[in-house]
């Protein structure tokens, strides 16, 4: 990387730094000078006091109750984005790799995939009553579709003399996957993927707060019903955290896997 592109990395690290440094201080003016009372909006102090507060890092007097709602949500959100990782790469390499199924599947597909996770879940609370079971295949199931059309699309796009290459070589579809459509679709499942992870924390979130489910959703559910905003927005915060966290890890990933594509 040359001296510009180092420059301007750091150019537009210090501009994200200083807008969020911005929206803090907005925060604390609106809070501390009454503009909004703090029985709705508490002070950055006094949420990062209840964040500290619940996740166990205040010393023995500390509750701990956040970090243990943070372990249940995060927990949920990976198990049901691994299954849809899993379910949707196996669907979507099947339905991708056939033009004939291609052309079947579609039209279901485009009729399922707007359908909102949230919505599934009476019908998935009826089906398997309250139980973090329910919870883990309405999470599971909302965050498939990114991964499954995106790893239809891949395949779909795969240069077709790459075909005709495998049919020469006398080349098994299974081999053809593994060797050849796979490695050319990894760009568009990692994309799918990374866009999952963020539905997956959404849906556990809304799920634990209708199933009454252990997590962070109840959590600020509970703090909302009585009034709590500092633990409120500590839940909030601690959010975005993990949605932060978890993007830029899978980031981090998606570009070390990459690599053989960088010039």
């Amino acid at each position: 990387m040359n001296g510009n592109g180092r420059v301007g990395i750091l150019v537009n690290r210090l501009g994200s730094l200083a807008v969020f440094s911005a929206l803090i201080a907005l925060w604390w003016m609106a809070s501390n000078a009454g503009w909004v009372s703090r029985v709705f909006l508490p002070t950055p102090q006094a949420t990062f006091a209840s964040l500290l507060e619940g996740l166990n890092l205040r010393g023995p007097n500390s509750n701990g109750e956040l970090l243990a709602f943070t372990q249940a949500t995060v927990g949920r959100m990976l198990q049901g984005w691994l299954l849809a990782s899993l379910f949707g790469v196996l669907l979507g390499a099947a339905i991708g790799v056939s033009p004939a199924v291609r052309a079947w599947v579609q039209p279901t597909l485009e009729f399922i995939r707007p359908l909102p996770a949230s919505a599934l879940l009476p019908l998935a609370i009826s089906i398997f009553g309250l139980n973090p079971g329910m919870v883990l295949f309405v999470v599971a199931f909302g965050a498939m579709w990114p991964v499954l059309l995106a790893t239809v699309h891949g395949f779909a796009a795969v240069e077709p003399r790459l075909a005709e290459v495998a049919r020469c070589l006398q080349m098994s579809r299974a081999a053809f996957v593994w060797k050849m459509g796979l490695p050319n679709a990894m760009p568009d499942i990692l994309a799918g993927m990374r866009l999952a992870l963020t539905i997956a924390l959404i849906v556990a979130v809304v799920g634990e707060m209708i199933a009454s489910q252990s997590g962070l959703g109840q959590a600020i559910l509970l703090a909302a019903r009585a009034f709590r905003a500092s633990d409120l927005f500590a839940g909030i915060v601690l959010l975005g955290l993990i949605g932060f966290a978890s993007n830029a890890l899978l980031a981090f990933a998606e570009k070390r896997l990459l690599r053989w594509q960088q010039p």
